[in-house]
Parts: C-alpha cells; sequence; structure tokens
C-alpha cells in the first residue's frame, strides 16, 4: 500500500494542488528542476505529490527570499 505522500499526480493536477499555473511546472520538468517520477500510457509526467510540493516550495522560497535566478537555483538544488 503507498504511502498519502507517494501518491502520483500529472501536471494539472500538481499545478492545482501547488496554485500555479501547469506551465510553470512544465518549465521547472524542462529547466531540470523538477523530475517527473513516471509516466502514463499516454506519456503524461506523474510525480510524488510529497516530493513534487516540497520542491516546488524549495524553488518559490529562494525565488523570493534569495532573488535567485532558475540557473542559480539550478546550482543551489543540485545533489
Amino acid at each position: 500500500m503507498k504511502a498519502s505522500g507517494d501518491k502520483l499526480m500529472k501536471i494539472g493536477e500538481l499545478a492545482r494542488k501547488y496554485q500555479v499555473l501547469p506551465s510553470t511546472i512544465h518549465y521547472y520538468t524542462m529547466e531540470g528542476l523538477l523530475k517527473p517520477d513516471g509516466y502514463t500510457r499516454g506519456g503524461y509526467r506523474l510525480y510524488k505529490e510529497k516530493n513534487a510540493l516540497a520542491r516546488l516550495r524549495q524553488i518559490a522560497a529562494l525565488q523570493a527570499s534569495k532573488r535567485l535566478s532558475i540557473n542559480e537555483i539550478k546550482k543551489t538544488l543540485r545533489p
């Protein structure tokens, strides 16, 4: 049985949950800031709810408090 944080969400669901546009999720994915955890048969990206929301919060915090650019955020969040 999956834990509630392991719920897989499509981009639209994730965008509604975090109150951003789906294009924001697409952009972060394209830039490598957010990685899909899987794909549907139709090729839709799926994200683990808990991990994706935590990452979106990190990105927002870095943009708001430190005024970092996307490239600076990439360097900051690099493992």
